[in-house]
């Protein structure tokens, strides 16, 4: 199939924006960290409003004011996941998510009761918006945070191992061994791969998942060697992040399919939406958590 250079320069120059973004929220400091993933909750709870609808939930029948709080709630509980370590001026942020989380149960409640269309079929699709989007993303506020780190015993054999990693360090581990599997999930695919993984996304096959897992994981432990010491938990940790990123993946894409739908949204020109672009995130977010908190907390 012959290049369409039109095509390759838009997705190349939104390639470059996403990037340069993405860096600047990883890199800078924990405040553009939460600010750039607040974006994301909000952009992908847009989405996923859009693709429950189109699936046919009765989620069209909802109100805005509804739609808007169940998204501030689940904000609320990004905010409280900074575990106090964000402040303005000597306030918490964290307690202004505490805060947020009370207050909008009162619109929650009132809308319930006013609009009587809350059904059952809308009841789980919105507690899955909270799973699914809100809390990952607050799992990955925490980890930023430090919080995990901040309570592990000093003299554990695992802690001493890692002593050097923090929440930022673990952040960007994620994030980049994310990119690395699709990539090597891509390229060992297109060379080898000939089993298709699942009807969920027919281009992925057994053979490209698996190098992409085992190539993914490896790299990121030779990048993470050249300034920590080796431990079996950052290949554990690179391994998880891998595998859950590329189940949420999957997830994504069948939801895509049960709405009829090529790209969540189209916020980046060539490259999709929200949900397309931060599907594996929000899956290894929460995997990788739970690993650091078992083998730190």
């Amino acid at each position: 199939m012959a290049l369409n250079k039109a095509v390759f320069q838009t997705r190349a120059k939104t390639a470059i924006v996403y990037a340069a973004i993405m860096l600047t929220g990883l890199f800078w400091n924990e405040w553009s960290f939460f600010i750039l993933f607040s974006i994301v909750h909000f952009g992908a709870w847009y989405e996923f409003r859009k693709l429950v609808s189109l699936i046919g939930a009765g989620s069209s029948n909802q109100s805005v004011v509804l739609s808007i709080t169940l998204a501030f709630l689940g904000w609320g509980i990004m905010l409280a996941a900074n575990a106090e370590s964000l402040d303005i001026r000597g306030y918490h942020i964290s307690e202004a998510g505490w805060r947020l989380m009370r207050i909008s149960t009162i619109p929650l409640v009132f809308e319930l009761y006013r609009t009587k269309a809350f059904n059952r079929k809308n009841l789980i699709w919105s507690l899955t918006g909270l799973a699914y989007i809100s809390l990952p993303l607050a799992l990955l506020v925490n980890l930023r945070s430090g919080w995990i780190w901040s309570q592990a015993q000093d003299n554990g054999f695992l802690a001493h191992a890692l002593s050097g990693f923090n929440g930022k360090i673990i952040c960007i581990l994620l994030v980049f061994g994310i990119w690395i599997n699709d990539t090597m999930a891509y390229i060992v695919g297109s060379l080898i791969g000939k089993t298709p993984l699942t009807a969920w996304s027919p281009k992925k096959t057994w053979e490209g998942t698996i190098g992409g897992i085992i190539l993914s994981s490896g790299l990121i432990l030779l990048i993470a060697l050249w300034q920590f010491e080796p431990s079996w938990a950052l290949l554990i940790i690179a391994m998880v992040n891998a595998i859950s990123g590329t189940l949420g993946d999957l997830v994504e894409s069948k939801l895509k399919r049960m709405a009829g739908v090529k790209d969540s949204g189209s916020f980046m020109p060539g490259h999709g939406g929200f949900l397309d672009r931060f599907d594996s995130i929000l899956l290894a977010a929460p995997a990788v958590w739970m690993v650091c908190y078992l083998l730190f907390r």
